[in-house]
């Protein structure tokens, strides 16, 4: 039953610690616009998505006014495109994304996810001519993500396809380096990608999800960090009971909204994403909340068992809140995307291997990290391996987004703007991993995949 006291709090953590909505994602399948003929594929993906998804942004609108509660992103993610793509072979699958980009504008999205490939355990139809084609479709659109599978649990990691990945996430730089390499910005690399994920740029509609349906993104690092400001003698007991009554009531209100959009869009719930997903706003920050638990600076020793602490914390109060939690839920810790980390990074508290000690206990990976512009594709592949190791072990979701910044230094800075926010260009080591990754083959899965 709704009171007056819990009616002003939420006021008060939207007004005052960053509480939102991140984004409402329609999911659209696409299967049924596969054709043979390229140009009539793009015309069907066009006329469904535009179709199913006019009213998304109207919709969104009319809850943020009914509730008072911002959304700010309104987004759509689509059937992996290279499914599409197969059965166009020799044609170039750049015409999808600009297909998809078409739509975007038609429906006022922000972004549009799915330009994809799941290559996990090696390439079928259709897969390598769309992730050669990722450069340049995500140079030539502007709302496009673009994301690729190259391991999960179940089947090792694909080394061919990692060997790749750093090829491309290179050129992705070069082709948009007169954009602060923003197209790099918008690729993800994944292993044990999941169907459901409403967060870009990793989101796809899975072939095991219904034809459309609606996931809400929630996100509130500011409200978690304001409820622990308020108890600075807490045990570490007390603060995991401080953030798992803190991530039911965001839950709640992530419930309330996709319950709603679902009613008003005629599409079934799909999931409420509880993810801690900061932006450069102050206050708004998942390493201010390590730091409230009693870190200098996060990255310092200790940042690994607090995130830990926070992720499981945020995952328990979140389930309690809907019983269709979903996609990524924990924290994120994109870099650029946190002023905190951004902080820690330009202090060289915080490194690329104390990130990836940190993505063994949190929500995907390496995220939104500037690297500098001479680092080689070798290297960005080893990268990739060693997240998607961390993920097929550990049986989780791991990703890795790297930008090269091209033409810069460590030391130096990116701008992207928006939620993107700017990127220190952090080190990375100079030694080469050109051998180990030439050698391609397939890292076998581990034991514990055997569970049939």
């Amino acid at each position: 039953m709704l009171n007056v006291y819990n009616i002003l709090e939420t006021i008060r953590m939207i007004q005052d610690e960053c509480l939102d909505i991140r984004t409402t994602t329609m999911g659209i399948s696409l299967l049924d616009c596969i054709d043979t003929d390229i140009d009539r594929a793009c015309e069907k993906v066009y006329e469904k998505i535009v179709t199913r998804a006019e009213r998304l942004v109207p919709v969104g609108q009319q809850i943020e006014k009914e509730y008072g509660i911002p959304i700010i992103n309104k987004r759509i993610s689509v059937t992996p495109i290279a499914m599409l793509a197969a059965a166009c072979p020799g044609k170039s699958p750049v015409k999808f994304a600009k297909a998809l980009q078409r739509a975007a504008d038609t429906c006022g999205v922000n972004f549009i996810g799915g330009y994809s490939a799941l290559v996990h355990k090696g390439f079928s139809a259709g897969d390598e001519a769309l992730i050669r084609s990722i450069p340049e479709a995500l140079d030539v659109t502007e709302n496009i993500c673009s994301s690729v599978n190259i391991g999960s649990t179940k089947s090792g990691i694909n080394m061919d396809a990692v060997k790749l990945m750093g090829e491309i996430v290179r050129a992705t730089a070069e082709r948009t380096a007169d954009r602060d390499c923003i197209g790099a910005a918008k690729l993800v690399v994944f292993c044990n990608a999941v169907e459901d994920n409403p967060f870009m740029a990793g989101a796809f509609h899975g072939v095991g999800e219904p034809d459309c349906e609606i996931h809400v993104g929630v996100s509130g690092p500011g409200v978690v960090r304001s409820a622990l400001q308020k108890y600075p003698d807490a045990s570490i007991n007390e603060l995991a009971d401080i953030i798992k009554k803190t991530a039911f009531k965001i839950t709640r209100m992530g419930q309330l909204v996709g319950a709603r959009a679902s009613d008003l869009l005629g599409v079934p719930f799909g999931i409420v994403d509880l993810s801690l997903a900061p932006t450069p706003a102050v206050g708004d920050s998942v390493a201010h909340i390590l730091e409230e638990m009693g870190l200098e600076m996060c990255g310092t020793h200790g940042t690994t068992a607090c995130l830990a602490m926070l992720n499981d914390a945020v995952k328990k109060g979140g389930v309690m809140a809907s019983s269709t939690v979903g996609g990524l839920s924990g924290a994120f810790i994109p870099v650029s995307e946190d002023a905190g980390m951004i902080d820690a990074a330009a202090a060289g508290v915080l490194s690329i291997e104390k990130l990836e000690a940190m993505t063994a206990v949190c929500s995907v990976g390496l995220d939104m990290i500037v690297v500098p512009g001479d680092i080689t594709p070798e290297t960005i592949s080893a990268i990739i391996a060693d997240e998607a190791a961390i993920g097929m072990v550990n049986t989780k979701t791991t990703a890795v987004r790297l930008i090269p910044a091209v033409g810069k230094k460590e030391g130096d800075t990116l701008e992207f703007g928006g939620l993107l926010g700017s990127g220190p260009v952090m080190s990375v080591r100079n030694e080469s991993p050109a051998k180990f990754i030439n050698r391609g083959g397939r890292i076998p899965a581990p034991m514990h995949s055997l569970k049939n």
